[in-house]
């Protein structure tokens, strides 16, 4: 480590030395394209490290706007160079490995070693992920900004391969720079100041799990809360309320995985590996040798987007008159329980993205680390975003040790969801059409 801080030192000191910092004119925005072109043709180390560091600094003095117009320069003129890739396909002959990779290289857009260069700056890789966040804000209305974003998910999948990421168990002790940002991030459940922070990472019967990069060692990439029960919990209300009955963990029989943060809106969509829970099983499994189930407690946060959806385009899954009974629904109106769980499992077994995996983030997401859809619950999360997302439909997903693997495989090579029995029965129900009208509880 002492050696690590050293070398980020010096480095730190050659970018930030030399005439730069003496002069009195401000660099201004207008200023970044040129800079961007004079470090990608730059072969010195240390006056690449200096433009390096002047870009990102421009950049984060810069406005929205100018930000904006950043990307859009970028886009159009640090793509691929065409002279170059013209020569490399005429030079390409069938079965030639060394032309193939030269066509490879040739086709490469500059974007991307741009944002290489600029990631050789002592402490830049959490200062991209940022500026890929701001690119984030603009992608979905400008196709032509696509491109980049691609440059930036193409890097970001080798820089945070799961290989590089360390796992570290959160406490008490943790330093309170850490502790503040495990708040801030909390996308799932929200935690309600330090009180609640301590019940949830201080608690004998409560572990929370981070994963960290070396290059961002401070800032959490993804966290995992866990509750440590004797039986698998059908609310969210039972795991968070203050006074709830506190377990021995060395009592309990299950791990509930209950909240999964992605801390860095930055990295959205970036793979960080298909076996995360294993590895936070593994962590539990050394403490904790007689715990034998792993589920978790999860939102289905794609439930009424679908819903909406699947009413407007005529889906198929949803019966003629289940959408007009959900088509008819109030403003204040919730589907009955009896209504809402069986459609909630029809969905998860059967609804698609475009690109064929499960339509909900989270289904994808524990389905892809080899869990099983084990059941569905109905009224487990009655707070404001629960109701909003889903009805307050929440789900376990059951993680099997012996047969992780097995599902992972099966869902990456066509999409098979592994799901229990009863998930299965409960989706081929007969639908209680009805509605009803929360309670002065429910919408506390």
């Amino acid at each position: 480590m002492a050696a690590k801080s050293f070398l980020s030192d010096m480095l730190q000191r050659i970018a930030n030395a030399g005439p730069f910092l003496s002069t009195k004119t401000a660099l201004s925005a207008d200023q970044l394209i040129p800079l961007c072109k004079e470090l990608v043709g730059d072969k010195g180390e240390a006056s690449g490290l200096k433009n390096a560091l002047k870009i990102l600094d421009i950049y984060e003095a810069a406005t929205p706007e100018e930000r904006h117009a950043f990307f859009v320069k970028v886009s159009e003129e640090f793509g691929v160079d065409h002279e170059v890739l013209s020569k490399a396909v005429a030079a390409w002959e069938p079965g030639d490995q060394a032309s193939a990779r030269n066509l490879y290289f040739a086709a490469e857009p500059k974007s991307q070693e741009l944002i290489r260069r600029l990631n050789r700056v002592p402490g830049a890789t959490a200062r991209i992920v940022n500026m890929r966040a701001d690119l984030l804000a603009h992608v979905k209305d400008e196709p032509e900004l696509k491109g980049l974003d691609h440059d930036f998910q193409h890097l970001f999948s080798s820089w945070f391969n799961r290989g590089f990421l360390e796992i570290e168990r959160i406490d008490w002790s943790t330093s309170a720079e850490i502790l503040e940002k495990i708040i801030a991030y909390e996308a799932v459940h929200r935690i309600h100041g330090w009180d609640d922070l301590r019940q949830r990472v201080a608690d004998p019967d409560r572990r929370l799990f981070a994963f960290f990069h070396p290059a961002m060692p401070s800032d959490p990439l993804i966290f995992v809360e866990v509750a440590l029960t004797r039986a698998i919990p059908k609310s969210i209300a039972s795991i968070l309320e203050q006074e709830r009955e506190r377990v021995d963990p060395r009592n309990a029989s299950a791990a509930i995985f209950y909240s999964i943060s992605n801390c860095q809106f930055g990295l959205r969509g970036i793979s960080f590996g298909n076996f995360l829970i294993k590895q936070v099983v593994a962590e539990l499994q050394k403490e904790f040798p007689s715990l034998h189930t792993f589920v978790t407690l999860s939102p289905v946060p794609g439930f009424r987007r679908w819903i909406k959806s699947a009413i407007e385009s005529e889906d198929p899954l949803l019966k003629p008159e289940e959408r007009a009974a959900l088509a008819a629904l109030g403003e204040d109106e919730v589907p009955s329980d009896e209504f809402v769980a069986p459609l909630a499992a029809r969905y998860l077994l059967n609804a698609r993205s475009k690109k064929g995996t499960a339509f909900d983030p989270v289904a994808n997401f524990h389905l892809g680390n080899g869990a099983i859809l084990h059941k569905v619950h109905a009224s487990a999360d009655l707070s404001e975003r629960g109701r909003r997302i889903s009805w307050g439909v929440m789900v376990n997903y059951l993680y099997d040790e012996n047969k992780i693997e097995e599902h992972h495989q099966a869902y990456a090579t066509d999409g098979t969801v592994a799901a229990s029995s009863e998930v299965k029965s409960l989706a081929n129900a007969k639908i209680k059409i009805a509605a009803k009208t929360p309670t002065k509880a429910e919408t506390a």
